[in-house]
């Protein structure tokens, strides 16, 4: 067989690999956010990204309750379609408000740090928005 052959296919095997992956990933999100809003249903829930250095992403996962208190943090990061959400229970406890100010001082402000910021800023968006709904209309 020709060489130019052989490259082709092994290109379409890696990108049928890659497909596949890709597709097991997003299952995989789509279960732990489905997970999520079965589990807590009463609070918010607030997700961000943030693409580090060299290609490593992040997806970051915040969740609350009514009060703004951090029930659950998650973190998927890596370089490829195995990586998938680990918990951070060192942020869970306290409130959102503090969280953000944790992040807004952390020296190391890695791919992870962002996409945390941008689930906080997600959350409180969320909540303005919900809070604005709620107010009595006038008559």
């Amino acid at each position: 067989m020709e060489l130019w052959k052989i490259a082709l296919l092994a290109l379409g095997v890696v990108w049928l690999l890659q497909s596949v992956g890709t597709w097991m990933q997003m299952r995989h999100f789509r279960s732990v956010m489905a997970a999520i809003t079965e589990k807590w249903s009463d609070g918010h829930m607030g997700a961000g990204n943030s693409r580090g250095r060299f290609g490593k992403g992040v997806i970051a996962i915040v969740v609350t309750d009514p009060q703004s208190i951090v029930r659950k943090v998650m973190v998927m990061e890596g370089r490829s379609v195995f990586a998938k959400f680990l918990p951070l229970p060192e942020y869970e406890g306290q409130s959102l408000a503090r969280l953000k100010a944790t992040l807004g001082t952390s020296e190391n402000q890695n791919g992870r740090v962002g996409a945390l910021t941008k689930a906080v800023e997600q959350l409180e968006k969320a909540k303005r928005s919900q809070s604005v709904e709620m107010e009595p209309q006038p008559a």
